[in-house]
C-alpha cells in the first residue's frame, strides 16, 4: 500500500475533484483526498493525501498557505476575479505607486474579518453562496475570521494610461480559509478604486511548496513517476519532535494505550522502524493517542 503525499501543480482549467479522481483512476488508489481546494482558474500547490495519509487531512488544512499573483485596478466584479460580471469601473489618470500598494497592503496584517466572495463554495443555510448567485438570490454573506501573515507588493505596478488601469504582482501567506480574491477587492476598497483579481497561484501549503510538485499529466503519462515523487508521512511531522518506540513501548501503542515518554514536549510523533506511527499529546505525565497510523509501512 502507497501511504504519503503526492504534491501536485494543478493546472489551469481544472478542479480540486478532477485532480483526485484521475489520480484515483491511473494510481488504481481508492484511499485518496486533497487538502485545501483550489478554484478551477488557479494553479499550483495541491497536496493529495494517500493511504494513510488521509488520516492527516484535517492537520494538513492547518498549515499556512502562500500564493502568489496579480491584481488589477480600475474595474470589479461579482465575483471579484476576470470570469464575473463586471459591477463598478472607475478610470485611473495617474499611476499608484508600488509604495503606496505596499503601505495599504500592509493595513490587512493581523487577524482580520473577512467576506467571502459571492461566488464561493462557503455555505449559507446548508447552500453553496454560488448557488444563491446562480439563482440571482441575494444573501448577507456571513463574515469570517482570517489571518494575514504577510501581503507584499512584488516589482512595479503597470500603468496602462489608454485603458485607465494598473496591473500589480503580489504575494500573499494567510491562514486556511482565507480568500485571495476578496483580498484583492478590499485592497481596491480601501485604495479608492475598483479592483480584480486577474491570476493567482499557490505556491506553498500543508507545508509543502512548489520545488516538491509534480503535474498531472506526468503522473498519467508516467505513473512510476507518483511513487518517485511521494513524500513520505514523516516530512509532514518535520516540525515535531519524534521519539523511537522500544518494543514494551510499541506493544502498548498498538493497542492505543497510554505511555509515559522522557520529554516536555506537547505533542510528539512516535516512530516504530523509522515510520510515524502514532501522535501522541500529553495529558499531565502521561502521553495518550490523539491520532494514529498503524499501517504506515
Amino acid at each position: 500500500m502507497i501511504n504519503g503525499i503526492l504534491v501536485i501543480d494543478k493546472e489551469k482549467g481544472m478542479t480540486s475533484a478532477d485532480v483526485v479522481y484521475h489520480l484515483r483512476k491511473v494510481l488504481h488508489i481508492k484511499k485518496i483526498g486533497h487538502a485545501g481546494t483550489l478554484d478551477p482558474d488557479v494553479t499550483g500547490v495541491l497536496p493529495i493525501a494517500i493511504g494513510q495519509a488521509t488520516k492527516l487531512i484535517e492537520l494538513m488544512h492547518q498549515k499556512n498557505k502562500k500564493y502568489c499573483g496579480a491584481g488589477l485596478l480600475g474595474y470589479a466584479t461579482d465575483s471579484y476575479d476576470t470570469s464575473g460580471k463586471v459591477v463598478k469601473t472607475k478610470r485611473l489618470t495617474t499611476k499608484i505607486s508600488k509604495d503606496t500598494l505596499q503601505t495599504r497592503m500592509q493595513e490587512f496584517i493581523g487577524k482580520i474579518e473577512q467576506v467571502p466572495p459571492i461566488y464561493s463554495a462557503v455555505r449559507l443555510n446548508g447552500r453553496h453562496l454560488y448557488e444563491y448567485a446562480r439563482e440571482g438570490i441575494e444573501v448577507e454573506r456571513p463574515k469570517r475570521s482570517v489571518e494575514i501573515f504577510a501581503y507584499n507588493a512584488v516589482d512595479e505596478p503597470q500603468f496602462d494610461l489608454e485603458k485607465g488601469q494598473e496591473t500589480f504582482n503580489f504575494e500573499i501567506e494567510c491562514s486556511k480559509g482565507t480568500y485571495v480574491r476578496s483580498l484583492v477587492n478590499d485592497l481596491g476598497e480601501n485604495i479608492g478604486v475598483p479592483a480584480v483579481m486577474q491570476t493567482l497561484r499557490r505556491t506553498a501549503s500543508s507545508g509543502f511548496n512548489l520545488s516538491q510538485a509534480v503535474k498531472l499529466d506526468e503522473i498519467i503519462s508516467n505513473p512510476a513517476i507518483a511513487k518517485k515523487a511521494i513524500q513520505p508521512i514523516e516530512v509532514f511531522f518535520k516540525d515535531y519532535q519524534t521519539i523511537d518506540l522500544n518494543e514494551n513501548q510499541w506493544l502498548k501503542v498498538k493497542n492505543g494505550a497510554a505511555i509515559a515518554l522522557k520529554t516536555n514536549a506537547k505533542k510528539v510523533a512516535v516512530r516504530y522502524n523509522n515510520k510515524v506511527k502514532a501522535i501522541y499529546q500529553a495529558r499531565g505525565t502521561i502521553y495518550r493517542p490523539e491520532l494514529m497510523l498503524l499501517q504506515n509501512n
